[in-house]
C-alpha cells in the first residue's frame, strides 16, 4: 500500500510518551479494512516529528504495527527533505493537479504557471516521488512476489520509476478525486500532463470510482499521450503493454457508522442540535475546499429564502465545515467568501432571534454525525467530486426520512442520483428550486427515497470495494485478460 498519508500518525505526549494516532483522511479510513484482514505493508511520508523520529529509529525500513482492531501490519514511513515536500505536497499537488481535477480554474485569469510550478516539479515532486519509489523497490526485493497499490494523485510518478526497475512487479493505482477532459489538461505544461498519463500507464490496472472518470482517462491516454485505447474492452496498449482501467465506486464501513451514532460523543452533539433546531434542517459537512461549492450553496439558500417567505424563521442552514489546507492562499481566500456569503445571507433575513445560517468551523466529526441523524435536506452540490462519501453517510444515519440534494458532477450521482433531487451545481435558481421541493415532499416519498439510499450504502459497502480490486489484482496475477 502506498499513499502520502499513512495510518497513523506518532506524537509525543506532554509526559514524553510517544503517542499514535489514526490517520486522518477518507482513504485511510476506507483502507483499514484491507490492513485488519490481509497481509499488510503500508508506505507513506512522515507527516510529523516524531514520524520522522520513527523512521530514523527504522533505519528507514519498516516497522511492525499493530491497528486498532488489533491486526498487524508492517508501515514503512518515508522521511523527505521539507523544501522538497512542500514542493510536492502545496504547490504541485494541491495547487495544481487538484484544481486541474476539479476545474477550478477559471482559465480567463488562472493558472499562471510558471517558475513556481517548475520548481515544486523539478525539485519536490519528482524527488519526493523517487523516494516513494525508492521504499517500493527495496520492499520489492523482500518480497517479490506482492502487489503494489498505488493511490491517488500524489504519486503519478513513482508507479514508473518502480517499472523501470521491477519491470515484472504487479502494480496498480487507484485515483480518488476527478479525471478531467484532455483539453483542461493543457492548462498544465505538456511535459507534465504527458508525464501525469505516462506514470499511471506504468500500472498493470487504473481504478477510478466511476465510468465518467476512467472513460476521460483514456481519452487522456489517447489525446495527450497517443496510447491507443480499446474503450470496448477498457484497456490501454502501450509501450508493448496492456493497462486494465477500471471502475470500482468507494464506500463506507456501515458498523462503523452504527456504532457511531450511538456513541456518548455523538448523542451529546445531537441533544444540543435537538435543543436549538428549527422546524427544517438543513445540513452540509464539508472541508473548506473550493470543490465543494459551498459559496454558491449558501446563495442559493438565499434565494430560497427570497422566493419561499412562508420558510422564514422556520429553516436554518447548518454548515459544519473542516478547515483545509489553510497555508494555501487560494484556500485562505476562499474560506474569508464562505464566512462573508453566511454574513450575507444573514443580514439579509435574520429576524426576532432567527439566523438563516449556521456557520461552524471546526474539526468536529462527532457533531457532523449528529447532524446528519437530523437533517431534513442533506445538501451535496459540489462543483466536482470523485466520489463524496458525506452523500453516502449522512442517510445511513438520518433518522428524519431526510432528502438529499446532489450535484450531478459528484462522482456518487452515479450511484445514488435515482433516488436524490439532481442539481447543476452552478446553478442557484435549480439549487433553490431543490431546496423548495425537499422541504414540501411528502413524507412518504421522502421515505422512500432515504430507504433507497440506506439500502444501497449497506449492500455496497467499503468491504465490497476493496474486495473488487483484490480480484482484479488476482486475474492480473493469474493473467488473465478479463
Amino acid at each position: 500500500m502506498v499513499s502520502n498519508r499513512g495510518p497513523v500518525c506518532f506524537a509525543r505526549a506532554a509526559d514524553g510518551n510517544r503517542t499514535a494516532r489514526r490517520g486522518g483522511g477518507g482513504l485511510v479510513t476506507a483502507l483499514r479494512g484491507l490492513v485488519t484482514n490481509h497481509d499488510v505493508t503500508w508506505i507513506a511520508s512522515a507527516m510529523s516529528d516524531e514520524d520522522r523520529v520513527v523512521a530514523a529509529e527504522g533505519d528507514g525500513g519498516a516497522i511492525d504495527e499493530t491497528s486498532r482492531h488489533g491486526a498487524p501490519y508492517r508501515l514503512r514511513l518515508v522521511d523527505h527533505d521539507p523544501v522538497a515536500y512542500s514542493g510536492y505536497y502545496d504547490v504541485v499537488s494541491n495547487s495544481h493537479f487538484w484544481f486541474v481535477q476539479h476545474y477550478l480554474w477559471g482559465l480567463a485569469t488562472a493558472p499562471n504557471t510558471g517558475r513556481e510550478l517548475r520548481a515544486g516539479w523539478t525539485d519536490g515532486y519528482g524527488p519526493v516521488n523517487r523516494g516513494f519509489a525508492n521504499a517500493v523497490i527495496d520492499e520489492l526485493e523482500r518480497d517479490p512476489e506482492a502487489a503494489v497499490f498505488f493511490h491517488d494523485y500524489h504519486l503519478y510518478l513513482a508507479p514508473q520509476l518502480v517499472r523501470e526497475r521491477c519491470p515484472d512487479a504487479l502494480l496498480t493505482h487507484f485515483i480518488h478525486i476527478p479525471w478531467p477532459e484532455p483539453d483542461y489538461w493543457s492548462a498544465l505544461p505538456l511535459d507534465i500532463r504527458l508525464a501525469a498519463h505516462e506514470g499511471l500507464l506504468a500500472n498493470d490496472l487504473v481504478g477510478f470510482h466511476t465510468d465518467r472518470w476512467r472513460r476521460a482517462f483514456m481519452r487522456g491516454c489517447a489525446d495527450i499521450v497517443g496510447a491507443e485505447c480499446d474503450f470496448e474492452a477498457n484497456i490501454v496498449h502501450w509501450n508493448g503493454r496492456d493497462v486494465r482501467v477500471v471502475t470500482h465506486p468507494i464506500s463506507i464501513d456501515p458498523a462503523e457508522f452504527d456504532e457511531l451514532r450511538v456513541s456518548e460523543a455523538v448523542l451529546a452533539e445531537e441533544q444540543a442540535i435537538v435543543e436549538s433546531r428549527p422546524e427544517f434542517l438543513v445540513v452540509r459537512v464539508d472541508r473548506t475546499d473550493p470543490s465543494k461549492n459551498i459559496v454558491r450553496g449558501f446563495r442559493a439558500f438565499g434565494l430560497f429564502l427570497e422566493r419561499q417567505p412562508e420558510f422564514r424563521g422556520r429553516v436554518v442552514m447548518l454548515a459544519l465545515l473542516d478547515p483545509s489546507r489553510q497555508g494555501l492562499p487560494e484556500y485562505a481566500e476562499y474560506l474569508a467568501a464562505i464566512e462573508r456569503e453566511a454574513r450575507s445571507v444573514n443580514e439579509r433575513f435574520a429576524a426576532d432571534g432567527w439566523r438563516p445560517v449556521d456557520l461552524q468551523i471546526a474539526d468536529n466529526f462527532p457533531q457532523a454525525v449528529a447532524a446528519y441523524k437530523q437533517y431534513d435536506v442533506l445538501m451535496v452540490n459540489s462543483i466536482f467530486d470523485g466520489m463524496n462519501l458525506v452523500a453516502k453517510e449522512g442517510p445511513l444515519v438520518n433518522e428524519r426520512s431526510g432528502v438529499v440534494i446532489l450535484s450531478e458532477n459528484a462522482g456518487v450521482h452515479a450511484e445514488l442520483g435515482e433516488w436524490a433531487l439532481t442539481v447543476n451545481p452552478f446553478d442557484l435558481e435549480v439549487q433553490a428550486d431543490a431546496l423548495h421541493e425537499a422541504l414540501t415532499m411528502s413524507a412518504t416519498e421522502r421515505r422512500r427515497r432515504a430507504e433507497a439510499i440506506a439500502g444501497f450504502v449497506r449492500e455496497h459497502d467499503v468491504e465490497a470495494w476493496i474486495e473488487a480490486q483484490l480480484a482484479d489484482l488476482d486475474l492480473l496475477a493469474l493473467g488473465s485478460p478479463s
